[in-house]
């Protein structure tokens, strides 16, 4: 179990790193599209990205 939770925190490192070294300037303006976003919207994009996870987690993870 401790190797996996380490192994999902390297592949998160992985992914969240990717696009500022292939786009920074992209990545850069997503950034401040965001901070323009009310903290409504910002908790709603957090919700749903953690329901999409969790819905990940149960079909894919079924042991």
């Amino acid at each position: 179990m401790g190797d996996a939770f380490l192994l999902a925190c390297a592949l998160v490192l992985v992914i969240e790193g990717s696009m500022p070294f292939i786009s920074p300037a992209r990545w850069r303006q997503v950034f401040q599209q965001v901070l323009q976003l009310s903290d409504g919207q910002i908790r709603f994009i957090g919700l749903c990205s953690i329901v999409v996870g969790l819905l990940a987690l149960m079909f894919l993870g079924g042991d």
